[in-house]
């Protein structure tokens, strides 16, 4: 049987206890509300998107640094490479200043802008993968503890332990990013799972091992550009080990060449809505699928050809420029990974504004924000209660991806649209732009969030008038029936039969 998100809440109190940090009971349509956070101008898919990316960054500079340092390593116990050992031991201590420390500051505010943002989405992915989550800790935990052994002892060891230490914490890295990879791929082809329910055929999903293979040559190529950067601005070491400690570092930069391969991979095992994003159905997606395997290309390309071929050598200026070209395909590759979902945070579950599909054909007939307990911020600021009753609209299904007037802002969207072209734009949202979820609401709740954004757009003025024409609730009716509860990709397709 499909799992229906609507009745999370209940399944969790009857389940394993866990720390809930504030949960609403379900309203009298059946929907858990959630106190929200306004980040001003910026929207919350921006600040969890840019932490995000910065977050991944630093994750996959420590996976691939200690596949980068077992390998430096190994080298030097076969005398192959003489400076070696002398540069893995700096190298680790950057890791662990800048991926331990930081990674773990960007970690903790992942989960705090995460639940502010989508908490129905983290408490489902925790719902589902509960037991999957604490295995990848059992695993952090070790790429932690074998870190710090490495970092404190690392010197006094003979060459045997310490190949075994570095070891230890790449194979711990590695799984971490395992285990990880396979919730954060089932956010976007959750598979089986859509009709078992099986954690198993959720996790082993249709982009997951696409997505690990990328992931997993994307953290090869970061821990190599840093150690590129770190070999070419060290004093102590001489010009022709720089040299060699960059040809060796190269042979791990290789394979980026490749990552539009694996991108291409990764696209086609997309749903076929998502994939026509990333192709054009989004210019935005596209463009940061075109910069995340142009930088790519760019960087594997110069590996082969310049630092292995041609053994060439790089100053700290070029090696800085291939490491922001390796911190723009990661850039490139999150975006579209989180935006190729919509409009679901979990296709087929969840929307992007945190309700199922199911809620949606409730919420038609009952309202969005009937049980809705929160009050409005300043609600003495609005001029009367329609348009306080479409700022609870917004906040309620608008908010997460848009703000009023800052970044992605509802003003500068609709803001030039006559009302006519509002209502039925809203009414019709999932046709009006595909990778948005359907209008959840009545007729009452539409019109008075086009009175909202209109007053909001008419610069807030303090008298302004309400209107409550039956011919304009009845059109709203007829579009919102025609428009359906439907994702708009499949109504298109419904169509086309």
């Amino acid at each position: 049987m499909r799992r229906d998100a609507a009745t999370l809440p209940l399944k969790r109190a009857q389940g394993t206890p866990y720390i809930v940090l504030v949960i609403v009971e379900p309203s009298s349509i059946g929907v858990p509300y959630y106190p929200t956070n306004d980040f001003g101008p910026l929207m919350k898919g921006l600040v969890i998107g840019g932490l995000g990316i910065f977050h991944v960054f630093l994750a996959q500079f420590a996976i691939g640094g200690g596949v980068l340092m077992t390998y430096f390593e190994w080298l030097s116990g076969k005398g192959k490479l003489a400076s070696a050992r002398k540069f893995t031991s700096g190298y680790f201590k950057l890791l662990v200043l800048v991926s331990f420390v930081v990674g773990a500051l960007t970690g903790v505010g992942m989960w705090f802008t995460s639940i502010q943002t989508s908490p129905r989405t983290i408490g489902l992915m925790v719902d589902t993968f509960h037991w999957v989550w604490a295995t990848e800790w059992t695993f952090f935990a070790l790429e932690v503890i074998a870190g710090y052994c490495f970092y404190r002892y690392g010197d006094r060891l003979d060459g045997r332990s310490r190949l075994f230490l570095l070891g230890l914490y790449t194979t711990a890295a590695w799984f971490s990013l395992f285990w990880i990879n396979g919730i954060l791929s089932w956010q976007l082809t959750p598979g089986a799972w859509l009709e078992s329910g099986d954690l198993w055929a959720g996790f082993f999903n249709p982009t997951f091992w696409p997505s690990l293979f990328f992931r997993t040559f994307a953290a090869m190529a970061i821990a190599a550009l840093v150690a590129a950067l770190v070999i070419s601005a060290s004093p102590s070491l001489e010009r022709d080990e720089q040299k060699e400690l960059l040809h060796r570092a190269a042979q791990l930069l290789a394979p980026m060449a490749l990552m539009p391969l694996l991108g291409a991979w990764y696209l086609f095992a997309m749903p076929k809505d998502s994939r026509s994003w990333v192709l054009g159905g989004s210019p935005a997606m596209s463009m940061f699928f075109g910069l995340g395997a142009g930088a790519s290309l760019l960087v594997g390309l110069y590996a082969i050809f310049g630092l292995l071929l041609r053994r060439l050598y790089i100053n700290s200026a070029t090696a800085s420029l291939l490491l922001v070209l390796g911190f723009a395909a990661t850039a490139g590759g999150e975006f579209v990974r989180e935006g190729a979902r919509k409009p679901f945070t979990v296709r087929e579950t969840l929307y992007s504004n945190a309700m199922t599909p199911a809620e949606i054909v409730t919420m038609r007939e009952k309202g969005s924000v009937t049980g809705d307990p929160y009050p409005l911020r300043d609600a003495a600021d609005y001029p009367n209660d329609q348009v306080r009753l479409g700022a609870k609209v917004y906040r309620f299904q608008c908010s997460v991806c848009h703000t009023v007037g800052g970044v992605n802002g509802i003003v500068h969207l609709a803001g030039t649209w006559t009302a006519e072209q509002t209502r039925l734009n809203v009414a019709k949202l999932q046709h009006t732009k595909p990778f948005m979820p359907p209008f959840a609401g009545t007729p009452e709740e539409l019109e008075a969030l086009v009175r909202f954004i209109e007053w909001e757009s008419a610069s807030r003025p303090k008298d302004f008038e309400v209107t409550s024409d039956p011919a304009t609730r009845a059109q709203i009716k007829r579009w919102l029936d025609e428009a359906g509860t439907a994702p708009g990709y499949t109504t298109a397709a419904e169509k086309k039969r």
